[in-house]
């Protein structure tokens, strides 16, 4: 479970490049993604990583690729995605140093507003880093296919395999009766 670890030692002089293969039970928040069946992960993620020092701060840039099944949100057909995503992480021990020698006022910023990630100790565990990475490629909508026509409300049909024969009434609109309306100054 530790395999998501990068020692300091080793970015310490050089640039470290590291390859990982993980399933997604090692990641918490994939986990319980599988588990609520948002999702099932049909590859383990490979990713790669490129480790680097600038002074206090370690940046890790990366790639991740994986295979997904998700639910379509209009027909609720399973199909399966690749996900695929480069990514940059920031790891500090401390704030760097940002104090500018004028005279303003001076604003106080947490880790989290300006995109580091704290680490304590020798290791930089990338585990949290990259599984955050990992949800945001999901799309927000879930769509099988960008033409997916759905089911239909009434009697539940599969609209992509054909019109069901029920009749579709235009919907009753809340603002229908602001339509014709007409104001005067």
């Amino acid at each position: 479970m530790n395999n998501l670890i990068l020692h300091i030692e080793q970015i310490k002089d050089k640039d470290l490049l590291q390859d990982f293969e993980e399933n997604a039970e090692a990641f918490p928040v994939l986990a319980d993604m599988v588990q609520d069946r948002e999702c099932e992960f049909i590859e383990p993620l490979k990713i790669s990583v490129k480790a680097f020092r600038i002074r206090e701060l370690f940046e890790v840039e990366g790639t991740f690729q994986t295979r997904v099944r998700l639910s379509c949100s209009r027909c609720l057909k399973d199909f399966d995605m690749p996900v695929k995503s480069n990514f940059v992480l920031t790891y500090t021990r401390e704030l760097p140093d940002m104090k500018e020698a004028s005279d303003e006022e001076e604003v106080e910023l947490r880790i989290e507003e300006i995109g580091l990630i704290y680490f304590r100790g020798e290791e930089i565990d990338l585990r949290d880093g990259i599984q955050q990475q990992v949800v945001m490629t999901f799309p927000l909508r879930r769509l099988c296919a960008e033409t997916c026509r759905g089911l239909c409300p009434k009697c539940g049909a599969d609209l992509n395999q054909g019109d069901c024969g029920c009749k579709h009434e235009p919907t009753t609109n809340k603002f229908a009766a602001l339509k014709n309306l007409k104001l005067t100054k």
